[in-house]
């Protein structure tokens, strides 16, 4: 048989094709020595790996004391990180403003939308949700299969929200935070239209004026949804908190939280950012750049947080498996509870 060198050219250059797009997927990152100064994210998997996620220089990846960061050079769809989490088969998902990648420990792959007809809001244990940086008003669940791209029920907000005469070039349904209470709920905070939680089969609206826009024209959003000791909702603010009732048609009431509060704010925003409700029931809540609050259940104290004389912007918090805190910071890179004060953290 007579094997032309025009076939012979081919097939070298279909091999080197494929080498190439095989070299290309595979994500080997880049071994450094440092995190960078803003990172907004941290997590740690179920191998005990540490993820932290930058504001544009991709995320970090510390294992053992190996540290490496993956970018778009090696999959991912953007460096601008805003949350990290785990399905239960290890996969770890980035997710973007753009929208999610998945990690399965060699290559990054996109998650694309399922086109569906009629409505797939439902409540499984593997669901994943997202709502990519608040860049629509859309949420997103991901069952382990499908990711749906969901919308929030119109609610009528003219009764409650009056302040909607400066022009809006989003929707008031912008998803800003998720959360999940003890029972199992999701929460979805928006930037103007309140929150939401959702039981699998329904969901009840939480409107009132602190939530949306406020008298001097800021808008803090409802960014974390937190359950007390007390079984109390905390919806991104000192201000107010929630007592659910449960029912058929389940309804909310609304108390304040601590009775001196002015005196503790001491001129600073009464929203939080972040948060979460440790294992004791025990709140810890970020502010921008007035610090970390706990709540015990009764009381409310402030840890203030600073490097080097300068003030320390605060973008999140997060336990993790031994029952440590971390805080993410858009100006000092990451932070670790001792027990006693918030210290900067350095990779060894």
């Amino acid at each position: 048989m007579i094997f032309k060198f025009e076939n012979f050219f081919l097939l070298i250059l279909l091999i080197s094709v494929w080498a190439c797009k095989a070299h290309k997927n595979q994500a080997t990152g880049e071994v450094v020595e440092n995190l960078n100064e803003n990172i907004w994210k941290i997590y740690q998997d179920t191998k005990g790996d540490y993820w932290f996620g930058s504001n544009g220089n991709g995320v970090y990846h510390l294992s053992g004391k190996t540290l490496k960061q993956y970018s778009t050079h090696d999959g991912l769809i953007d460096n601008t990180i805003r949350g990290i989490q785990e399905d239960q088969e290890g996969n770890i998902f980035i997710e973007s403003p753009v929208g999610v990648c998945k990690y399965d420990g060699k290559t990054f792959t996109r998650l694309e939308l399922t086109e569906v007809d009629g409505n797939k809001w439902a409540l499984t244990e593997k669901d994943l949700w997202f709502n990519c940086n608040g860049n629509a008003e859309n949420v997103y669940r991901y069952d382990g299969v499908n990711l749906y791209e969901l919308k929030l029920p119109i609610q009528d907000l003219s009764h409650t929200f009056e302040r909607f005469e400066k022009p809006m070039n989003y929707s008031p349904y912008t998803v800003f935070g998720i959360n999940k209470d003890k029972a199992g709920n999701m929460w979805f905070g928006t930037v103007l239209a309140g929150a939401f939680r959702f039981d699998g089969k329904k969901f009840l609206w939480v409107g009132d004026k602190e939530l949306s826009r406020l008298k001097d024209g800021r808008e803090p959003g409802v960014r974390s949804m937190l359950e007390d000791k007390n079984g109390y909702m905390w919806l991104s603010n000192f201000i107010s908190k929630y007592k659910i009732i449960p029912d058929d048609n389940p309804a909310y009431e609304k108390e304040s939280t601590v009775a001196n509060l002015e005196e503790l704010l001491d001129g600073r925003i009464a929203y939080f950012n972040s948060g979460l409700t440790d294992k004791e029931g025990n709140l810890w809540m970020t502010t921008y750049g007035g610090g970390v609050w706990k709540y015990d259940g009764e009381n409310l104290f402030n840890y203030p947080i600073t490097h080097n004389g300068e003030t320390v912007l605060l973008m999140s918090i997060y336990q993790d498996r031994q029952d440590t805190l971390w805080l993410g910071t858009q100006n000092f890179g990451v932070f670790k509870f001792d027990g006693g004060t918030f210290k900067k953290f350095e990779v060894d």
